[in-house]
């Protein structure tokens, strides 16, 4: 039994390890300094012969490529700004539209609204490489090409928030709503006092997976976005040249920050909202 319990702490600790070697090589090459970057990677990046190697611990570290970033890189700062408010408008915008949507798919039942329902969520099935075209035509057209707009306006509207939030209101007893509806409260009221906070975990949860979307999002900014100025921290990384590598490898320890803050923020609500999503109804 020992054995037996020994092996099924020692898989998942494996697997771990595993899935978290290329952010500890990650977090060790930013300290790196330029020169052993390149001996490490000058195969790879460079014109030298042989194999790229890597040190789990830097042989010299040093802050260099950090100061490097936060001090002398303004572009970095414009794009992770860029980033800050790209991604807040569209968690805004899908509160603002998917909580009211879910909530309404959530109450209505019958055939005509579980049919708008299922055809609602098979747009969530469609890629970006599908419904690329029509959106670019119409962005065009609304003359939000070249603007934050382009990124946020179908973001906000996007389907999949409205497919967490939904199994979460469902769970919501019918008996409470008839009971607040008894006292005078309207639909409205319902809604913002009831099913709000009896919802909010469905709610987080579709906050911090849309976070973790959108803000390594890449082919959206490259399709909408011929403005570079405009461009999110997502796209910084492609312009930094080998002879960078030290800054690169720092930038991608700095983008990956807020990403991790919020997934340990809202691990709890993500791990809820993965549950009712596969949950039938």
């Amino acid at each position: 039994m020992k054995k037996r319990k020994l092996l099924a702490l020692l898989l998942p600790a494996a697997l771990a390890l595993l899935v978290w070697l290329p952010a500890a090589l990650l977090i060790g090459g930013s300290f790196m300094g330029k020169a052993e970057v390149s001996e490490c990677l000058g195969p790879v990046i460079g014109s030298e012969k042989g194999y790229a190697s890597w040190h789990l611990i830097p042989l010299y570290p040093t802050l260099r490529p950090y100061v490097e970033l936060l001090l002398d890189s303004p572009q970095f700062f414009a794009m992770f700004w860029n980033s800050v408010k790209t991604v807040a408008l569209i968690l805004a915008g899908q509160f603002l539209f998917g909580a009211p949507a879910a909530w309404g798919f959530s109450r209505a039942k019958g055939r005509f609204s579980n049919l708008l329902f299922t055809v609602y969520i098979v747009l969530m099935l469609m890629p970006f490489q599908v419904t690329m075209v029509s959106s670019y035509l119409v962005l065009d057209r609304l003359r939000l090409l070249d603007t934050l707009g382009a990124l946020i306006l179908p973001a906000a509207f996007s389907t999949f928030p409205v497919f967490i939030m939904y199994r979460f209101f469902c769970g919501i007893p019918p008996e409470m709503l008839e009971s607040a509806s008894l006292d005078g409260a309207n639909t409205l009221q319902v809604f913002l006092f009831i099913g709000v906070p009896l919802g909010a975990s469905g709610i987080m949860s579709a906050m911090v997976l849309g976070f973790l979307e959108y803000w390594s999002m890449i082919e959206q900014p490259l399709t909408f976005l011929h403005d570079k100025t405009l461009w999110p921290l997502s796209l910084y990384l492609p312009n930094i040249v080998a002879d960078k590598a030290g800054l690169a490898l720092a930038a991608s320890v700095v983008t990956l920050l807020p990403a991790i803050l919020i997934f340990m923020l809202g691990q709890q609500y993500l791990e809820a909202g993965i549950k009712a999503a596969g949950l039938k109804e």
